[in-house]
């Protein structure tokens, strides 16, 4: 076993790299439909294919406990209103900002889930990882141009909320995970989506052109491919081991950004991804050496 672990935390790295590299694929998809679709459009579309891809495993559990039958219904209700409305703000960041810039902003959802757990799952916090957490804020207030004056844009705001919404979904996944299994969340978690991506995309509804099904096609793909390698990287190896690489996330959404949309993220914009990054990356390992079990 001792040969196997440095191996195995390799592939798990580049299951995790894999993930990193279809996340920027699926933003890339998510902002070219942006310039025609609205984000909320966007949304129901991908809560469709992963529908579909999670419909043989439901067919096959039928019923019985890992298929349809949940022991919290109201939790997993929660959970999916969470989930989704996350979903729905970190796209519409997506449309309206840098890749880069949201892909940076949405890491800071590791900052929301630790007060989260002290105050839900009444974990016990230490000094220095609520100094962590405070420094990681510092690194969106810098990502929000002080210098400039606040600039807490829409998009920002949406960024932000995303964070914080799957902060709320993670605590609940904790609580859910509990009583039923990965198949059932994932269900319920689609159901609900279906609903509340569905009522609002009703009043911007637009029927794609040709060329907007591709990329609907290509989105979801890229969506579904990378939450699966995503999966398999954590699954196999150590979050506190692998988790710096997830941070290639950001690097692949700078190079998207300037190739495809000719953008690239500016002083703040690059400090403040530092700091929540660097941020993040200890909250994760300082966890990791009290013994718990990390977030994914």
């Amino acid at each position: 076993m001792e040969e196997q672990a440095p191996r195995e935390t390799l592939i798990a790295a580049f299951w995790l790299l894999l993930s990193g590299v279809f996340f920027t694929g699926t933003g890339v998809a998510v902002k070219m439909l942006g310039q025609s679709l609205h984000a909320f459009e966007i949304s129901f579309f991908r809560v469709v294919v992963s529908m579909l891809v999670i419909t043989p495993f439901l067919i096959r559990a039928g019923r019985s406990a890992g298929g349809v039958r949940t022991q919290v219904p109201w939790l997993q209700l929660c959970r999916g209103i969470a989930g989704s409305t996350a979903m729905l703000a970190g796209f519409y960041a997506i449309v309206h900002l840098p890749l880069a810039d949201a892909q940076a902003l949405s890491f800071s959802r590791t900052l929301f889930v630790v007060p989260l757990a002290a105050l839900i799952l009444s974990e016990t916090v230490g000094v220095r990882r609520w100094m962590a957490v405070l420094i990681g804020f510092m690194g969106v207030i810098i990502m929000l141009r002080p210098g400039q004056g606040i600039d807490l844009s829409v998009g920002m705001a949406a960024a932000l909320a995303h964070a914080f919404l799957v902060a709320i979904a993670t605590i609940l996944v904790s609580l859910v995970s509990r009583y039923d299994r990965p198949v059932t969340l994932m269900f319920y978690t689609n159901i609900v989506g279906l609903v509340v991506t569905g009522i609002p995309t009703l009043y911007v509804w637009q029927t794609p052109t040709d060329m907007q099904w591709v990329w609907l096609l290509v989105m979801g793909m890229f969506a579904t491919a990378a939450h699966n390698c995503f999966i398999r990287a954590y699954a196999l190896g150590e979050a506190s081991a692998i988790a710096p690489v997830d941070y290639m996330r950001l690097f692949w959404a700078a190079i998207a950004g300037y190739l495809v949309f000719d953008t690239l993220p500016d002083l703040y914009g690059i400090m403040g991804a530092a700091v929540i990054s660097l941020t993040t990356l200890y909250i994760v390992r300082r966890e990791a050496s009290l013994g718990k079990k990390p977030q994914a």
